[in-house]
């Protein structure tokens, strides 16, 4: 199992999507505990998320660990998965509000000016674009310069 995850192709340019994904979760997950207030703690109470404490750490958490192995290309996979996990929750908890104008179970509708399918596309482009390169990156590994293939090949 642990060679299925770590098998990746020699692609050079999955480095792009590997800084990308990786830059922007460990700096969010690194503000979350910075500003706990406007990014962590605070926010996760804001939208409404039960034991927003545990959940605004624990994202937290997650994301710098995921940010950082992503940028390794260790484990690419597993961290993407990570990431994916996030971005789908995020969009489900505060992006798809959005488009319907109302709260969503025990999540927060927030204030905005408009709503509706535009407004919700322009919110969500940020967790688009990560959602996407998560998912190019659990189906296509690390690539070339990562240490997934430079264990694959060590251990082949």
């Amino acid at each position: 199992m642990i060679k299925q995850l770590l098998q990746t192709d020699e692609s050079t340019t999955t480095i792009l999507i590997r800084l990308m994904v990786g830059s922007v979760f460990l700096a969010e997950g690194i503000q979350k505990f910075l500003y706990p207030a406007q990014r962590g703690v605070g926010r996760f109470e804001g939208m409404g998320f039960p034991a927003p404490e545990f959940f605004g750490n624990l994202v937290g958490g997650l994301e710098v660990i995921a940010g950082i192995l992503i940028l390794a290309g260790l484990l690419t996979r597993a961290g993407a998965l990570t990431t994916f996990i996030i971005m789908t929750v995020a969009i489900v908890v505060t992006k798809i509000p959005i488009a319907f104008g109302e709260s969503f179970g025990p999540f927060v509708l927030r204030e905005l000016s408009t709503y509706g399918f535009w407004s919700m596309a322009h919110e969500m482009r940020t967790d688009w674009a990560m959602w996407l390169g998560s998912l190019f990156l659990m189906i296509k590994g690390g690539g070339k310069w990562s240490l997934d293939l430079s264990w694959y090949k060590t251990n082949d």
